[in-house]
């Protein structure tokens, strides 16, 4: 007979009910390659057809698993290959109804986002991925639940300006397009360098083109379990016995992770993927990186110190979540998402936490620039600016990074965008007023690092 350690219950429903832990997202990933056609029409109906056969059970069978185990799986997901690859070989380009039709299928299975409506343009575009990338705003304006993202730059192939300066038009209209919800279509909108394939989290989600048919990939969170074992620890605990402790944590929270991940992909008879160890953070209080800080001792997110402490919180995070599970992947470590987290809100409000800390956070957090609000008058080559130094960080550090920024129309510094729930609200921030112009319009390709010739 096996006991079990009446501890470890009470520790893990504490987890769930007083300090927020659950599974963020369980997603499906699909590969749509074999729904290519010649006739765009015939397209839109293959994928549809293969979302329906695939994913029709996901959200009951998630329930089914959140019911049984008594953890809550906030949110059902799918993910699929990269949609400029699936519409390219059309005789003619409708990449707006190709997005429709996803949608069409994503809400006919219940799911709450499905992420794919994007290109790999690192290194330059087809005409396929043109096309996309100029219907983006018509796309995400009109439907509710794509999302879409863009590779701009890798470790490998350097960092595509031409695209760099187009995505800056592209985010600036698709805000525009989106108004009268303050200019949320650019919410579901991200930039990447070294995009993962097996991202489970939104709005960066594909499926990889290295992947298989399918697979399930869970993300987990968690920030709220990490904040609030450190509060355990006596005062002047070292760094070293704190960082053991997220550590141990991790390990934890990665294990529930592993867990429901297994018991899903056995439901839905397909293969587990990866666990994503991100700590994705919610504006709930309580459910916050920033409150991490906290409990670290700074007296809040942006003191001096910050980028310290978040490059020890994410590293420890790997370390004990490897340990948990054989398969990590996507981003792993933790979000620093402005208008998804009650501190970094409550920071950035108070000018505590500004755009260039921000900036200088990424070069140790799982993304990037996440969930900005700016103001809706900055200029295109602007934004286009804030991306090429995001790619940069990314492509010299070899790691991922991302934009997701709104210019929000309408409004200017100390105004507030609101999106609710997950997305939260974010204060208008400020960012440097000088002009990027002439840099950004040179086009070409910044070369990658000397350290990319590592073969």
């Amino acid at each position: 007979m096996r006991f079990i350690n009446s501890d470890s219950i009470l520790e893990t429903i504490n987890m769930i009910k007083v300090h927020h832990l659950d599974i963020r997202t369980v997603t499906l990933a699909l590969s749509l390659r074999d729904c290519m056609d010649t006739d765009v029409k015939a397209v839109g109906e293959k994928i549809y057809d293969k979302i329906i056969k695939y994913a029709s059970r996901l959200v009951e069978y998630s329930n089914e698993i959140e019911d049984e185990y008594s953890i809550p799986i906030i949110n059902k997901r799918i993910a699929v290959t990269p949609i400029s690859l699936v519409g390219e070989a059309c005789k003619e380009y409708d990449y707006v109804y190709l997005a429709k039709m996803l949608d069409k299928a994503a809400e006919a299975v219940g799911v709450n986002f499905i992420g794919g409506f994007g290109a790999l343009v690192e290194k330059g575009c087809t005409r396929g991925d043109t096309a996309l990338i100029e219907s983006i705003p018509e796309a995400l304006s009109q439907t509710n639940l794509i999302c879409s993202s863009i590779n701009l730059a890798s470790s490998k192939a350097g960092i595509n300006m031409d695209a760099v300066y187009k995505m800056g038009h592209i985010i600036k209209k698709t805000a525009e397009l989106t108004a009268d919800a303050d200019g949320i279509g650019a919410a579901k909108l991200v930039c990447f360098c070294n995009a993962p394939g097996d991202n489970p989290f939104m709005a960066g989600a594909f499926h990889g083109i290295g992947e298989p048919e399918c697979a399930l990939n869970v993300g987990v969170s968690g920030p709220g379990v990490v904040s609030a074992a450190i509060r355990s620890l006596p005062e002047g605990t070292s760094f070293d016995e704190l960082a053991n402790k997220i550590k141990q944590t991790a390990y934890k929270i990665t294990t529930t992770g592993e867990l429901i991940g297994r018991e899903m992909a056995q439901k839905l008879n397909i293969p587990f993927g990866v666990i994503d160890l991100s700590l994705a953070p919610t504006p709930a209080e309580g459910d916050s990186v920033a409150g991490i800080f906290q409990a670290m001792g700074l007296e809040h997110a942006g003191a001096h110190g910050t980028t310290a402490a978040l490059a020890m919180l994410n590293d420890a995070v790997k370390k004990g979540g490897i340990m948990a599970s054989s398969h990590v992947g996507g981003l792993s470590g933790a979000f620093i998402p402005v208008s998804e987290d009650a501190g970094m809100i409550e920071a950035a409000s108070k000018g505590y936490l500004t755009f260039d800390k921000l900036e200088a956070m990424t070069s140790v957090c799982s993304v990037g620039l996440d969930m900005i609000a700016i103001p809706g008058d900055t200029p295109i080559d602007t934004i286009s600016g804030i991306i090429a130094d995001e790619m940069a960080i990314g492509m010299i550090n070899k790691k991922t990074t991302a934009v997701r920024v709104i210019p929000v129309p309408g409004k200017k510094v100390g105004d507030k965008a609101v999106y609710g729930g997950l997305l939260g609200e974010a204060p208008v921030m400020s960012i440097n007023h000088l002009s990027s112009s002439e840099f950004i319009r040179r086009g070409g390709r910044i070369p990658a690092p000397i350290h990319s010739l590592n073969n």
